[in-house]
């Protein structure tokens, strides 16, 4: 399994969620406590920011779009999508998958660790954006798999990073059994 391969493919489902999104929505309330569309389009943003800072052992200090920031959504700026778009990783070297960084919670990790972390964040952001106005967003199978195999083994359960886990329906499929894994209610219907 190439994890760069992943990363592109749970960014593309980030993209084509974003796409998607009406002008009028970008402001609607999101499965994220205290942010908007606009707020979750700004945090993943931050994450492609971020990982690029990492690779390239730059400083990146911008807080505002870090979990459980107040409003991430001035990183998206006016056009979101096209804000996305530039800001997208599409490579990394070797070398810098080996780079060792230190995250709070995990530790000193390579940076091929943080790629699979936000390979779940981009495929739980790509739900709370698309529950948010009413797209039915349901990520490949093996990106489910990826992306629960890490929330079950590092996930960080404090305000402005994962709440409760919750109980799911019975006979749940994989993809709303990590949703409710990372709190988020997947079977309750949304009004857009």
């Amino acid at each position: 399994m190439d994890t760069m391969d992943l990363f592109g493919r749970a960014q593309d489902g980030v993209d084509a969620v974003l796409a998607a999104v009406r002008d009028d929505q970008w402001e609607t309330p999101s499965a994220c406590a205290e942010w908007s569309v606009r707020d979750v389009a700004g945090h993943v943003i931050w994450g492609q920011n971020q990982l690029r800072a990492w690779a390239t052992g730059e400083d990146y200090a911008e807080p505002a779009g870090a979990p459980g920031a107040p409003h991430p959504a001035k990183l998206a700026g006016d056009d979101p999508l096209a804000t996305w778009r530039a800001a997208r990783v599409t490579t990394l070297t070797d070398d810098q998958l080996h780079r060792k960084i230190t995250l709070p919670g995990l530790g000193e990790i390579p940076l091929v660790g943080v790629v699979t972390l936000l390979i779940t964040d981009l495929v739980a952001h790509s739900w709370d954006i698309g529950s948010a106005t009413g797209q039915d967003v349901r990520p490949e199978p093996e990106l489910v798999d990826v992306a629960f195999e890490w929330a079950r083994a590092h996930v960080v359960r404090r305000p402005g990073f994962f709440g409760p886990e919750l109980e799911p329906p019975a006979g749940a499929d994989e993809w709303t059994r990590l949703l409710a894994f990372l709190g988020r209610r997947a079977w309750a219907p949304v009004s857009v």
